[in-house]
This record gives C-alpha cells, sequence and structure tokens, in this order.
C-alpha cells in the first residue's frame, strides 16, 4: 500500500514539473518575442522619422533640427555631440583670478525676457540686416541672421550716441559654436559719437583679435590670443569688458584676455556678427553699467575694504556677488569678489557670518525667497571650496523683503540684488 501511494506521488510531482517546465519555456518564448517586437518598432519608428526628415528636407532645401519640433524652439548645432567640448578654465578653478568688478548703476540691460520669439529685439535697434528673437539652450536669446553681416545696437532715449561714462562695465554672454566647419565670430565696435568702428574686439571659438584707438593718435594698439583653454563650445561664454577713464580691460569665462593701458574713452557700442556661409550666432544677458574699480584702487577694494566695512558696520554688504538670471548659478566674475571674503575669514578664523542672499521684486515672492536662499547657499558653498569652516557660515535667504534702493528703476533693481555678510 505505501509502495502505490510513493508512486501515485512521485507521478503527481512529475506531472507538477512538467507543467512549470512548460509554463516557464512559454513565459520565455513570449518575452523574447516581446524584445523583438520592441527592436523592430523602434529600428521602423528611427528609419521612419529619418525618411520623414529626408522627404522634409528634399522639399524645403532645409535641414530640421533633430530636437526642434516646432518653430523657434531650442536651437542646437546638428550632430554636436561629435564634437568634444573645449575644458572651461573659470575662476571656479585655480587656473583663473579675475580681476573684474562690474558697474552697479545699470545704464542698458536686457535679458530678452517678455519678448516675441521671431521678432526684432525690442531694446535694440538695427544698423545693418537682420536679427531676431529666438531661444538658444535654454536661453531667450538674439539671433543673428546667418549670410550676412548683422549689426545691432542699444535703442537709448533719443537716439542717444553718447551715453558710455567714463568708469563703465559692459557684459553678455554668447554661444559659441564648436564644429570644424561652422564659425563663431563676434564683432564689439567701440564708436565715437559721430563715427563707427574706432575700437574693434573680434573673437571666435578658438581666437580673440583687437584693434583698440590710443588716445590723440592715429595708430591703434593691435593684439590677438588664443581662446582655445577657455572657451565652452556648443554653449554659453561670458564676454565682460571694464573701461576706466583709460585703462580697458576684457575678460572671457572670467580670464583677463586685453589689458590696455591707455586707451581712447567711446561713447556708443555697438555688435555684429562677422559673414560665414553656415552659421548662426547668440547673444543674451546684456548689461552696461555705470562704475567698476577706479583707475589704480584694485588693491585698495578687497581685503582693507571688506574689515573696514565689518568693524565699522558689523557687515559687509556687495552686489559684486552675480549670479545667471533666475538661477543660483554664480558667475565666473563673482570669485574675485568671494576669495576676498575668504581671505578674510581664514585671517580671522573665529568669525562667524550669516550669509544672506537678496533679490529685486521682479517675480513673486514664491518663486524669489528659494531662490535667495539657494544662492546664499551657493556662496557658502563656493567659500567651503575656498578652505573656509562651513560651521561659521550660515545661508539665509531674504528674497525681495529688504529692500535697500527702489525696485521701480533699473539703478534700484540692481543695487537691491545683492549679498550681505552679518557678522555674528
Amino acid at each position: 500500500m505505501k509502495r502505490i501511494v510513493l508512486m501515485l506521488l512521485m507521478a503527481v510531482a512529475f506531472a507538477v514539473t512538467a507543467d512549470a517546465q512548460g509554463f516557464l519555456k512559454r513565459l520565455k518564448d513570449r518575452a523574447v518575442n516581446a524584445a523583438e517586437n520592441a527592436v523592430s518598432n523602434k529600428v521602423t519608428n528611427k528609419v521612419t522619422r529619418e525618411t520623414d526628415d529626408a522627404i522634409d528636407d528634399a522639399i524645403n532645401g532645409t535641414k530640421k533640427s533633430k530636437s526642434n519640433d516646432a518653430d523657434y524652439e531650442d536651437e542646437e548645432i546638428g550632430e554636436q555631440e561629435e564634437v568634444p567640448a573645449a575644458k572651461k578654465k573659470t575662476a571656479q578653478g585655480e587656473e583663473v583670478k579675475s580681476d573684474f568688478v562690474p558697474g552697479t548703476v545699470v545704464i542698458f540691460e536686457d535679458n530678452l525676457q517678455g519678448e516675441q520669439l521671431g521678432e526684432f529685439p525690442s531694446k535694440w535697434d538695427l544698423i545693418e540686416n537682420n536679427a531676431e528673437v529666438a531661444r538658444m539652450n535654454g536661453k531667450m536669446a538674439i539671433k543673428f541672421e546667418h549670410g550676412s553681416n548683422t549689426e545691432i545696437m542699444p535703442l537709448i532715449k533719443d537716439g542717444n550716441k553718447k551715453y558710455l561714462p567714463e568708469f563703465y562695465t559692459l557684459e553678455f554672454d554668447f554661444f559659441a559654436t564648436g564644429k570644424e566647419d561652422t564659425n563663431t565670430a563676434y564683432n564689439l565696435y567701440l564708436n565715437s559719437e559721430n563715427d563707427r568702428h574706432n575700437s574693434t574686439i573680434w573673437f571666435s571659438q578658438d581666437r580673440m583679435t583687437w584693434s583698440i584707438q590710443r588716445p590723440n593718435s592715429d595708430d591703434n594698439v593691435h593684439g590677438n590670443a588664443s581662446l582655445e583653454d577657455i572657451m565652452e563650445l556648443n554653449d554659453w561664454n561670458h564676454f565682460a569688458l571694464s573701461f576706466n577713464k583709460r585703462a580697458l580691460k576684457v575678460y572671457v569665462n572670467g580670464k583677463r584676455i586685453i589689458n590696455i593701458p591707455n586707451a581712447t574713452a567711446m561713447d556708443w557700442f555697438s555688435v555684429e556678427t562677422e559673414f560665414w556661409e553656415d552659421h548662426v550666432d547668440y547673444i543674451t544677458n546684456i548689461r552696461l553699467a555705470k562704475g567698476g574699480v577706479a583707475l589704480y584702487d584694485r588693491n585698495e577694494q578687497s581685503m582693507t575694504a571688506i574689515e573696514k566695512a565689518i568693524a565699522e558696520t558689523g557687515k559687509f554688504v556687495t552686489n559684486n556677488i552675480l549670479f545667471e538670471t533666475g538661477k543660483a548659478t554664480l558667475k565666473p566674475e563673482s570669485m574675485a569678489e568671494i576669495q576676498k571674503v575668504a581671505d578674510y575669514m581664514k585671517k580671522n578664523p573665529g568669525a562667524r557670518f550669516e550669509v544672506q542672499g537678496h533679490t529685486d521684486n521682479q517675480g513673486s515672492d514664491a518663486i524669489n525667497d528659494p531662490l535667495s536662499q539657494q544662492r546664499a547657499e551657493a556662496v557658502v558653498k563656493a567659500l567651503e571650496g575656498l578652505g573656509c569652516d562651513p560651521f561659521n557660515l550660515r545661508p539665509v535667504g531674504k528674497g525681495s523683503h529688504e529692500p535697500v534702493a527702489d525696485n521701480s528703476t533699473e539703478a534700484g533693481r540692481a543695487k537691491n540684488r545683492r549679498v550681505e555678510f552679518i557678522k555674528k
């Protein structure tokens, strides 16, 4: 009897095992078929898309951007993933120590926000050919049409062409194309009231060349420098110029490229892109401001000024720590000011600070409050990277709740965008 029961149990087990194996085999076959179908569908879809694009190209004579399904969306350089990006040496690294200090009283500013895509930028005037508002790599920008030399200038009230002061700084972001057969080529012109192109600064993705007019002379100062280890290709880069009575300096991504001790003061500026058959150029975040550091006063700006301010008021307030518009990303030229604070803290290791981020009133509190907190945290992180003890630093975002100037004017808003170091 026991033998019969054992045989029955073995028969049942064998049947169950056989069914399970059969089930697993069927499951495996289904998975393989599904995977093969998925690959087939993916290939088919890719071929279909590429075929459609090829047909569009043949009909329209144009190549559709890989990431662009609507007019004036983010434009990309075709196949840019094949181009190796240049190493960007910024003031956040050891190789760049920028002495650039931006002016504080804004004369002209344009980040293209609120502009209509495809239209001519409303804050500018056209000198030659054509430009329009577009998006590039996530930024609203002025797009210079390819195939022509396009030149634009700020639209100043009453057509004024004498607005550059004795001390000023000029900044903008520009896009650097990195393909071998596509050339980035920008001209910044500094012009006298009744004449154009007195001084020229030309730069591409790998080189800067300049011709700067000397005072009381028919001769210009000429020069050139490589930008290969400074530029970020297929990405945005930062241009900055300072003029202090007669000294002209130019920076790219925080690295000083031009240093002319005796240049002619000019009255207005314009921006042009050179003619190349197959390229498009972009600029954005243009900022012209009165001020900066007076000639030969740069060494006095720094540690002594910080020590004096803290000794007299218990805090150090600066408008020279700058961020990308609407972001908590430090601009490279901000590191010069942050380095001064780091030097003070190393000299005074017991000093503790509340690092306050302040914004202007453009935008809602729901945006400005967390943004100011993130910016304060970015400053603390930068100081920590320079060797400061984070225990002595507490980031606090103040948003736009504690203005020090009138937010109804650009100059007032510039003063309100600040960082304060409050000694505790």
